[in-house]
């Protein structure tokens, strides 16, 4: 076992969290990461509404008594999801965890932190890690340019942000991006963190309710299986290299706007992709860990094995080397 200050924080036996994934962060999965003693993470804008989200975690409880979170992404919109009844839902579903990302959290914590309800926020830099510190929250998960979703526009990878990250926060630090295996845990606790995030890796288990021609497909890619897009919008964003992925890249690189490629990146065929396993039928996230992927295993052996192989590394090669 790894204590942690993430682990005794947030009452967890092991260092490992389950990132919050659009279509993905269901209960089935986030119940399967909690029983296996890691954190699992309900998506709560995957929910349409925050009646659905009460729903959902009602039918997690039912699935563990142990501790998982809700995601809630802040996103600028011209019609902004109802934030407040999704709060309210977190709230009386008797949720202790919220894993907040991408705008300015205060907002929620304003309506957390009464209620006892410890908030993680992801960042992908140092400047806005502090910036969440400053306002309260309990923990940040500091997120390198290798991660899937919306890596920022800094380029800072992992082995650089984590370090630089952790040498100036004071709170909890969860490593995200480009994690899959023990030897990422093993590294992102060397490098500072407290623990590790991982979205990607567990899309490839037997519990992530994607199709199975999804699973398959990422466990053949490999680690430039993916691309950036949005970049000319300053709006970066990590998916699955595929022909809709490579459209947009090209239509965006010869100075199209977004309106050019709205019906491409419609999220509504993300979901096709992994409701059918056509995975050409949109776009759909992922990260580089790709190329560290070979099998769909269940998430209670690929957590056990993490942790194995996390305690050999550090009892074993990492020993011998210092002896």
């Amino acid at each position: 076992m790894l204590k942690t200050r993430f682990t005794e924080t947030f009452g967890v036996e092991h260092p490992i969290m389950q990132g919050g994934m659009q279509w993905v962060g269901r209960a089935e999965l986030v119940a399967a990461v909690s029983n296996a003693g890691a954190l699992g993470t309900i998506t709560g804008l995957t929910q349409p509404t925050p009646e659905d989200l009460a729903a959902e975690i009602a039918r997690c409880r039912e699935m563990t008594d142990k501790p998982f979170a809700v995601n809630l992404t802040i996103l600028p919109s011209i019609s902004p999801p109802p934030y407040a009844e999704y709060r309210q839902a977190i709230i009386e579903g008797g949720v202790k965890i919220v894993e907040t990302a991408g705008s300015n959290p205060k907002e929620h914590l304003e309506d957390f932190k009464p209620h006892g309800i410890k908030v993680i926020h992801k960042a992908t830099s140092v400047r806005h890690a502090l910036k969440a510190q400053s306002l309260g929250v309990d923990a940040v998960s500091i997120d390198g340019f290798e991660c899937a979703g919306h890596p920022g526009e800094d380029d800072v990878p992992g082995l650089i942000l984590i370090p630089a990250a952790t040498a100036q926060l004071t709170i909890p630090t969860i490593a995200s991006g480009g994690i899959g295996d023990a030897r990422g845990l093993v590294a992102a606790l060397a490098l500072g963190a407290d623990g590790v995030n991982m979205g990607t890796r567990f899309m490839c288990t037997a519990e992530s309710p994607i199709h199975a021609a999804v699973k398959d497909q990422m466990v053949a890619n490999d680690e430039r299986s993916t691309n950036l897009i949005f970049r000319p919008l300053r709006n970066t964003g990590r998916c699955v290299k595929n022909s809709v992925s490579d459209e947009v890249v090209r239509i965006l690189d010869e100075g199209g706007q977004f309106e050019d490629v709205r019906e491409l990146v419609a999220g509504a065929r993300g979901k096709t992709v992994y409701e059918t396993g056509d995975t050409e039928a949109g776009i759909w996230w992922a990260g580089q860990v790709q190329g560290l992927i070979d099998d769909v295993p269940t998430v209670g052996d690929l957590v056990a094995r993490m942790m194995r192989e996390a305690q050999e590394l550090i009892a074993g090669r990492l020993a011998t080397m210092a002896a």
